[in-house]
């Protein structure tokens, strides 16, 4: 498996005071010095935490791949299209959570999404879906074009210890297979950490893992360079 390093919350810091401290680009380039395959920024509606500069900056300076999360909204389609990251993920979003809260529902917006797709994959990009681990979810997003699922893994996360861990776990491993038997490629992520990221292992198939929150709060204690090292190392 492949890591990518999420480093949103980076930005989410430097926005708290304003300024220039502590600087995204260069936490990516940490990332990529000490495991950190691709590079993945949320460029959210409300700018809460990427700016446009960043993404504008990263697709220009960063040694590895650009995988750019992003709603379904024409400005940031735009965007996406004039910097054409290598990769992009679709994701649901509402103005008032605090982190993206569950999959998007292709299934019940197969043409939406299909045709929103279609400018970005003419363009190049590989397209993901980020979507809840549902066979219904999962074979709706089959049918749009898209090259990869990603699968999301906040339940697990939540559900990691209890009695509800292998039901949530199943769900997982169920739904990437599927996936791959319809021609998906899967990635996972959101909750996942040093603890619970083990049984990502459990699952074949899995190419890569997209982790911030976690490793951005390790290096707090620990350093970027270490918490992107002992992640990697976790996952390989």
């Amino acid at each position: 498996m492949l890591l990518g390093v999420n480093i949103d919350h980076i930005a989410t810091l430097r926005n708290a005071r304003g300024g220039f401290e502590p600087d995204p680009i260069k936490a990516a380039d940490i990332c990529e010095a000490n495991g950190g395959t691709s590079i993945t920024t949320h460029l959210r509606e409300d700018r809460r935490h990427i700016k446009d500069e960043d993404v504008y900056t990263l697709v220009k300076t960063i040694k590895s791949k650009l995988n750019l999360e992003m709603a379904m909204a024409d400005d940031i389609q735009k965007i996406a299209l004039e910097i054409k990251p290598y990769s992009i993920c679709i994701v649901p979003e509402k103005r008032q959570e605090v982190t993206t809260e569950g999959g998007l529902d292709v299934a019940g917006q197969l043409e939406k999404v299909s045709d929103f797709i279609k400018p970005l994959l003419d363009a190049g990009i590989i397209v993901s879906l980020f979507i809840d681990p549902d066979e219904e979810q999962v074979k709706a997003s089959a049918k749009t074009g898209a090259q990869f699922i990603e699968m999301h893994t906040g339940a697990y996360a939540e559900a990691f210890g209890s009695d509800k861990e292998e039901i949530e776990f199943l769900k997982l491993k169920n739904s990437a297979k599927l996936a791959q038997e319809l021609g998906l490629r899967v990635n996972a992520g959101h909750g996942l950490n040093y603890e619970n990221v083990y049984r990502m292992h459990e699952i074949p198939g899995l190419y890569e893992l997209n982790i911030g929150h976690s490793i951005i709060s390790r290096a707090v204690f620990t350093g970027l360079p270490e918490a992107v090292r002992k992640m990697a190392d976790l996952i390989k």
